[in-house]
């Protein structure tokens, strides 16, 4: 229960801080291009892996469980969920599994697609 407690507080920050971030991009970039978008996916990967391999157990600087999973569950799963997917697929590419690493980008990539078109399909015809 205290985990949970956790990811959802990390989650709220996590998630205004998404918001927050994405309006200053568009305001300083434009809204052309999701600029916004992709700096937080960038900066969300990167403050996963910094974190992660900082505070892991035999890391430079290791943390209680439940502060690894505030910062990574919680805020930058709140702030992107693409940091988690980096993670996950940097994982499996360090582990030699670069067949599955390849695999997961192109199906999360391909699915994800497929499940925002069927989502987009869906709503539009019951509007």
């Amino acid at each position: 229960m205290l985990a949970s407690l956790w990811v959802a507080l990390g989650g709220a920050l996590g998630s205004v801080g998404r918001y927050w971030a994405g309006v200053y991009v568009a305001r300083w970039l434009g809204e052309a291009f999701p600029w916004g978008t992709l700096f937080i996916n960038i900066l969300g990967s990167f403050i996963i892996g910094f974190f992660a391999t900082l505070t892991v157990a035999d890391g430079p600087m290791p943390a209680s469980a439940n502060a690894r999973l505030f910062v990574m569950a919680g805020i930058c799963g709140g702030f992107t969920t693409f940091s988690a997917f980096s993670l996950q697929t940097l994982a499996l590419a360090r582990n030699g599994h670069w067949d599955w690493a390849a695999g997961y980008v192109a199906l999360s990539l391909l699915l994800c697609l497929i499940g925002v078109t069927f989502g987009h399909i869906l709503a539009d015809r019951i509007g």
